[in-house]
């Protein structure tokens, strides 16, 4: 039996800022663009990859949320501390370069960690971290 990872989700805050950083910057392909009323869902995935997505999702849409929690998981967002997904590239360098130009928000520039990675970080425009790790 073979499980994979479909879909992976993250938060967005903006979906044409979203748009712009997976689609623009990351080179990432648009799968499905949902909306209802005034939210979007928005999935994205690596070319070339059809079997792994990204669904970008409007956060805190459950009806059941009260206000005083909506807030709280906008902040948390836009800290970065309340979701976050680690990809990998075999060029960790001329990707960092890519973003940074794009004018990405750099948590990290790429580095050798102890534990044996090199990589680096970002954050995309609604704040969710992200991990981009150097394949060996």
């Amino acid at each position: 039996m073979d499980i994979t990872i479909h879909y992976a989700f993250l938060p967005h805050t903006d979906p044409e800022a979203a748009l712009a950083f997976y689609r623009d910057i990351l080179g990432f392909e648009i799968r499905k663009d949902v909306g209802y009323e005034d939210m979007r869902w928005i999935t994205v995935g690596p070319v070339g990859q059809p079997g792994t997505s990204i669904v970008l999702h409007p956060p805190a849409a459950d009806p059941g949320i009260t206000e005083e929690e909506r807030r709280t998981i906008l902040e948390l967002i836009a800290k970065g501390t309340y979701t976050g997904i680690t990809l990998a590239t075999d060029d960790l360098d001329g990707l960092f370069k890519r973003l940074e130009a794009a004018g990405a928000d750099v948590v990290q520039e790429p580095i050798d960690q102890d534990y044996g990675v090199r990589d680096c970080a970002f954050r995309d425009p609604a704040g969710n971290l992200i991990r981009i790790n150097q394949l060996t």
